[in-house]
C-alpha cells in the first residue's frame, strides 16, 4: 500500500458533490484524510483526500471521480511502500 494525495476540483454545479461523495464513501475505509474549500465566490469547490492504498484502488477510485461532469482529478503517489 502507498499513500497518496487526491485532489478534487469541482466546477460550476455544486450537485456533483454528492456524487463525489458516494465514491468517497465507497473508498472511504482507504481515507486517511479529508478537507474541503468551498469558493462560493467563484462556483469551485476543492477536496483534498489523503489516502492509504495500492495503486490499483488508487487509480480505480480517481477514475471514477475524473468521469464525473464538472469535475477535475489529479493524485500525487508517494513511493513510500507501507505494511
Amino acid at each position: 500500500m502507498r499513500i497518496a494525495v487526491i485532489g478534487i476540483v469541482i466546477e460550476k454545479d455544486r450537485s456533483a458533490s454528492s456524487k463525489v461523495n458516494e465514491i468517497l464513501s465507497i473508498y472511504g475505509d482507504y481515507v486517511i484524510g479529508r478537507m474541503g474549500v468551498p469558493d462560493k465566490a467563484n462556483d469551485v469547490y476543492c477536496i483534498s483526500i489523503i489516502v492509504k492504498a495500492t495503486t490499483e484502488i488508487i487509480s480505480a477510485m480517481t477514475g471514477k471521480i475524473g468521469r464525473i461532469e464538472n469535475v477535475t482529478v489529479k493524485s500525487a503517489v508517494t513511493n513510500v511502500e507501507i505494511a
